[in-house]
């Protein structure tokens, strides 16, 4: 479902493209929450998605210090295949409305709540209290 949310959401024709944008932003979000949050995230993800989620996770310089757009932008393109075929922002912004309609919207708040005010407008404004 998350796959088929994802793909539909950002225009994908092919399921692949649909995974590349799940993994790259779950990573780069996974890696600018605190440890304790980034688990508390997890947990609320279907067993496929939370199984992609903490795919390869390293606690060492978590979180990292991303305090701009263009900064976890860069994140979420270093973790997108080369000659993806969408920019990090567009992917980024469609992955966390995706994440926005499928987990309780209180959780997601809680989440927004821990990025820097910078990185919060990349969530859809419904998910925001600002």
């Amino acid at each position: 479902m998350w796959l088929k949310a994802v793909g539909e959401r950002l225009h994908f024709e092919e399921r692949r493209h649909a995974y590349s944008a799940l993994r790259a932003t779950l990573h780069a979000l996974r890696d600018r929450l605190a440890p304790e949050d980034a688990v508390h995230l997890g947990a609320q993800f279907p067993m496929v998605i939370r199984g992609l989620y903490f795919e390869g996770w390293r606690l060492a310089g978590k979180p990292t210090d991303e305090h701009s757009i263009n900064e976890f932008c860069d994140h979420v393109a270093r973790e997108l295949p080369p000659q993806f075929g969408m920019d990090a922002k567009t992917v980024a912004t469609g992955v966390f409305d995706v994440i926005f309609k499928e987990l309780d919207p209180g959780e997601v708040a809680k989440v927004i709540d821990q990025l820097p005010v910078p990185l919060r407008i990349l969530w859809p404004q419904v998910a925001r209290r600002d």
